[in-house]
């Protein structure tokens, strides 16, 4: 019922049921090819497992009641792979492995593919945003503090502030992707015992396999890089809901300064046919504001018992998949807005009560236009 509002753009399909259970076929499946660069198994078995780990191949319904009995997806998982190939080859599946290597490693895949498409929403919205800084750098408008006008601004430097909170959060989400998700392989206790003393490269084999990065040891307790990414994800949320607030406050009829275009019928009203709400904006925001409890959900997770989580690292699942989704959401829903955007010159002069000169904000703008193009270089 709601998924078209919460649930919009590209990032949804990365992380839905079949996006988990292919995420955690591909663990099993890079597994066996690092163990078999590592020599731990042989090649015609690693092939053989690799061509079986395919989602559609599987009842994601079936394995997923069954997790119930198990608390854990992997269990019903691995039986359902097995079944699939003879015996002996049946036997290298998931060697050496535990069933958190196996979720774990599925997450940090869940969100290497979220972020690409979450990134292009986010660079798209700030290529809008600076495109408007540079047109707008000499549309004067009242700045406002606490809600009452200030001193002017220009709307131009009101839009690079726009772009330079996304840019922010786009670089930080990159660092993100590009050094904090990690494979996680420990085995049952973090020792890889269950390797033979291979375990140190079939881990640095399984990281290039799955295009993560590798870490010096297993974080099965360690749940920092989770945390990084909870942070990242909860940074761009709120900008997005900035963004988005301002946007619904310059559209109020009383202000009229900007509103979203659109084709007849776009934010409609049920009740007061006048109306024309600027939903894109109000939805980047509803989705926005869900960031914050689904980010604290998983910094209340972080403590952890000794060397495996009883329920903290279970606790995770969920709402590391919402907050991927609404954040997401809101950045599809500002990309929306922001490429919808008209701008009001007219009004906003009009709306002036306090006279007095802009300062540097073309200056101001030029740099931030800089450091933008720099970053996308």
């Amino acid at each position: 019922m709601f998924d078209a509002i919460v649930a919009r753009g590209r990032v949804h399909d990365e992380v839905d049921d079949a996006a988990w259970l292919q995420a955690m076929l591909d663990f099993e499946a890079g597994l066996a090819r690092a163990q078999d660069v590592a020599g731990v198994i042989r090649a015609e078995h690693a092939e053989r497992i690799s061509e079986a780990c395919r989602a559609e191949r599987l009842d994601a319904a079936a394995i997923a009641a069954a997790a119930a009995e198990t608390g854990t997806p992997v269990v019903p998982l691995l039986a359902a792979l097995r079944a699939q190939l003879p015996e002996e080859v049946a036997a290298d599946v998931h060697r050496g492995a535990t069933s958190q290597d196996v979720v774990d490693s599925a997450a940090m895949l869940i969100a290497a593919r979220a972020l690409e498409a979450l990134g292009d929403d986010l660079e798209a919205a700030s290529a809008v945003a600076a495109g408007l800084a540079e047109e707008h750098r000499a549309t004067v408008m009242a700045g406002r503090t606490l809600l009452q006008q200030a001193v002017p601004i220009s709307f131009g430097l009101k839009a690079a502030g726009w772009m330079s909170g996304l840019d922010q959060s786009i670089h930080r989400l990159a660092r993100v992707r590009a050094e904090r998700l990690a494979v996680q392989l420990g085995g049952a206790a973090g020792t890889l015992a269950g390797l033979g003393g291979r375990g140190v490269v079939v881990l640095s084999e399984l990281a290039r396999e799955l295009q993560l990065a590798e870490p010096a040891l297993p974080w099965h307790t360690t749940r920092n890089r989770t945390a990084e990414l909870a942070g990242a994800l909860g940074q761009a949320s709120g900008t997005a809901g900035k963004i988005a607030l301002d946007v619904q406050l310059l559209a109020q009829t009383e202000v009229g300064e900007a509103r979203e275009a659109g084709p007849a019928g776009r934010g409609a009203s049920s009740a007061m046919p006048h109306k024309r709400n600027p939903v894109a904006a109000v939805c980047a925001l509803a989705c926005a504001r869900q960031a914050p409890g689904l980010v604290a959900t998983l910094y209340a997770a972080m403590p952890q018992e000794h060397e495996r989580a009883a329920g903290a690292w279970h606790a995770e699942w969920q709402p590391l998949t919402e907050l991927l989704q609404v954040t997401g959401s809101a950045a599809a829903w500002l990309r929306d807005c922001l490429e919808r955007l008209e701008i009001d010159p007219e009004r906003m002069r009009a709306n002036l009560t306090v006279e007095g000169d802009l300062g540097c904000a073309d200056e101001l703008i030029d740099r931030a236009l800089l450091a933008h193009a720099g970053r996308a270089a």
